[in-house]
């Protein structure tokens, strides 16, 4: 009789989930059991993650190509899951943008605003939109990235900065807002990770 994997049965959504930490998560996640719904922008991406998830475990994830600046799809992510699932066991928030790395005074508007758009708001919308799913969890898990230049600002990391802050300001409400629920919602510094957001920020 083989034994039974950790996450065996549970559902796990994952955002940038094509690339860096997301797509590490995505494969983790998968191996202990889980079935993934993998987001990503690119579908190239997200087939050739699909790949290597069946060729460890033998079962595909669920691919859903999607931009997560675009609000209203998050919306439908979440009653394509409802629909399918009835219910969510884990959300990883994995997806981020740097935005460039310049001093607070030169930020372009519409670069700030695509920055706050994908780090910021699509956190609230994700987590509008999944935590009526995660309670239908009998222990629903939250987990989002966050970044040590939140505790220790630099030069020119401003954008990314203020949007991390907020997030973290945002998940920690929302973990409080929990407290009488069995859903539980966690910040993660992984620190300095070989990815292409650090390769774009110190090539």
């Amino acid at each position: 009789m083989t034994e039974s994997l950790p996450l065996d049965g549970r559902i796990a959504l994952v955002t940038g989930a094509t690339r860096g930490i997301g797509r590490e998560c995505a494969l983790a996640l998968a191996k202990a059991g889980a079935h993934v719904i993998a987001v990503g922008r690119n579908q190239g991406a997200l087939e050739s993650l699909d790949d290597e998830i069946k060729q460890a475990t033998g079962k595909p994830a669920t691919l859903v190509p999607l931009d997560l600046m675009k609000g209203d799809d998050i919306d439908g992510l979440g009653l394509a899951i409802h629909q399918r699932f009835q219910r969510l066991d884990i959300l990883v928030h994995a997806a981020a943008i740097l935005g460039g790395l310049t001093p607070v005074s030169h930020i372009d508007p519409p670069i700030w605003d695509r920055v706050v758009s994908a780090n910021l708001t699509a956190t609230y919308r994700l987590i509008r939109s999944t935590e009526r799913l995660l309670r239908e969890s009998d222990a629903g898990r939250g987990l989002f990235f966050t970044s040590g230049c939140v505790e220790r600002p630099k030069a020119f990391w401003g954008a990314y900065g203020a949007t991390k802050a907020a997030v973290e300001h945002l998940v920690r409400t929302w973990a409080d807002e929990l407290e009488n629920t069995t859903v539980r919602a966690a910040l993660i510094d992984p620190g300095a990770m070989r990815t292409k957001m650090r390769a774009e920020a110190m090539p």
